[in-house]
């Protein structure tokens, strides 16, 4: 199964992730399928970016998403665009 997660890069005491798709099985910080885009906690303002075109294509094809990148797809659209494409 490929999962939407998040995979941990950056320095110690300053977190970056890369959100990825990757096989279930594989270790958080291993092999990856994709890179789907970035999540800076650290940062203010614009902390997350994704491509939206990747996103809804690894959804589509039965991608799950984690309870963190499920939350970061909400507060860009993502997650609701994808729900009202479904609906077509």
């Amino acid at each position: 199964m490929v999962k939407i997660r998040l995979q941990r890069t950056g320095a110690k005491n300053n977190p970056h992730y890369r959100i990825v798709a990757a096989d279930s099985r594989s270790p958080r910080d291993g092999k990856f399928i994709d890179i789907l885009g970035h999540y800076h906690p650290a940062e203010i303002k614009d902390q997350t970016t994704m491509n939206k075109e990747k996103v809804l294509g690894w959804l589509r094809k039965g991608a799950q998403p984690t309870g963190t990148v499920l939350n970061l797809m909400k507060g860009e659209g993502i997650w609701a665009e994808y729900k009202q494409s479904l609906k077509k």
